[in-house]
């Protein structure tokens, strides 16, 4: 629960930032500011990071390791059967072992967290503090959870997952500033999560990313006859985003062309929003008719404009335009690593073909973030798309040894939480 002194602060946060018009465009423009705002901004982010401190610690970490690991690894037939005796000898510690398990991260936007829009204190609360509970890292062994990509990973060896995605991420300029609101709720953009990444020791073996759906709000900042005439404007963001993508991604790549290990890097394309803008018109229908449903409903057209009827098909259109110059960008990666023995990148569209059409697959609040169901279809989605880079990687999805069998949301038996 929150103490009076936090609840007042927190309230008087989000005067303030109601108060503030949005500023979504300031990532690419990236305007000098005076210093006395820029050193505001950096005082009233560190303030609510001090405040936060304790619940920074007992929320759950972004990061999750196998339980038993050390039980797996232990097995003759494991991969890691070697480290284990290494272990046991003395001469590695238990942090090396945990190193030298297959380490995947997640790269994204609201999309890939359990985020939504609710009541201004319990979004701020859970942009913040909320992790896991999502396709890529839900860590619940209730059936009725969403079988997560992390645990699916588990079924054939252990690992570490870390999730390194945030609410309102965009693909941005490397120098562009991250904007009072986003530095409030901890959000990182493509750059500063890849740079998150590249300052640890250990880097993962595979990367997922999927980011991008913040920088379809092309209306943003138009005059009206530039919105009746967007065509211009949808392709410089499409340029400006391939540049900036290329720019994170390429920092990657260099990093892990460094690395004694292989490393696979999965870009995965934009959700299909004609299919979710049929869902989100089912909602408004059900809203119109019980306010009750879908309380949240009208937040998503006032923070995101192009959410609007009027300006969905050019969000449909640039959604695909954004998808075509990631696969271009892909390929052209690709062609440049064809000589290199440990880098591996690969474009999947798996996440895009997800039909939102649903209504049970979009939240119930907001009718804009993915549902429980949502979450549970982009998570078989993203796994199957991850066969060529385990391969490449050299994690084999062999079935389990004996009696261990995983069940999860009423499903048969799956596969291996063994030996590879």
């Amino acid at each position: 629960m929150f103490s009076p002194t936090r609840f007042v602060f927190l309230a008087g946060v989000f005067v303030f930032l109601t108060a503030v018009p949005v500023q979504g465009t300031e990532e690419f423009a990236n305007p000098p500011r005076p210093f006395p705002v820029v050193m505001g901004e950096q005082i009233a982010a560190n303030l609510v990071d001090l405040i936060f401190l304790f619940d920074r610690v007992a929320s759950d970490p972004p990061t999750a390791r196998t339980p038993d690991y050390r039980e797996r690894v232990s097995q003759a037939s494991s991969p890691f059967y070697n480290d284990y005796l290494e272990y046991r000898q003395g001469r590695i510690d238990r942090a090396e072992l945990v190193r030298r398990l297959p380490h995947v991260a997640m790269v994204g936007d609201s999309l890939t967290q359990h985020f939504y829009i609710s009541s201004p204190i319990s979004l701020f609360w859970r942009a913040r503090t909320q992790r896991r509970k999502n396709w890529f890292l839900d860590t619940d062994p209730d059936p009725a959870s969403i079988w997560s990509v992390y645990e699916r990973l588990e079924t054939f060896t252990p690992l570490v997952a870390t999730e390194y995605n945030g609410a309102g991420a965009l693909v941005a300029p490397i120098r562009a500033s991250e904007g009072m609101r986003r530095r409030i709720v901890r959000t990182r953009n493509l750059s500063g999560q890849a740079r998150q990444i590249l300052r640890n020791k250990r880097f993962p073996d595979l990367i997922m990313i999927w980011i991008g759906h913040n920088n379809l709000d092309w209306v943003e900042g138009l005059s009206p006859n530039e919105r009746e005439h967007p065509e211009e404007r949808l392709q410089e963001i499409a340029t400006q985003f391939r540049q900036n993508y290329t720019e994170a991604l390429r920092e990657l790549i260099d990093r892990a062309k460094t690395e004694n290990h292989k490393v696979a890097i999965v870009v995965f394309g934009l959700a299909n929003l004609d299919t979710f803008f049929k869902a989100r018109r089912k909602a408004k229908a059900l809203h119109a008719r019980n306010p009750a449903l879908y309380p949240y409903f009208e937040s998503g057209n006032r923070s995101f404009e192009s959410l609007k009827p009027p300006y969905q098909n050019n969000m449909v259109r640039l959604s695909l335009m954004l998808n075509g110059e990631m696969r271009s960008m892909i390929g052209n990666l690709d062609r440049q690593l064809a000589h290199s023995s440990n880098v591996r990148v690969q474009y999947s569209d798996a996440l895009a073909k997800v039909n939102f059409s649903r209504v049970e697959l979009i939240n119930a609040a907001d009718a804009w973030h993915p549902s429980v169901e949502g979450h549970k279809a982009l998570a078989a989605a993203a796994f199957s798309a991850l066969g060529p880079s385990l391969a490449f990687l050299g994690i084999e999805q062999r079935p389990m040894s004996r009696h261990q069998v995983v069940f999860k949301n009423d499903r048969a038996p799956v596969a291996a939480v063994s030996p590879r």
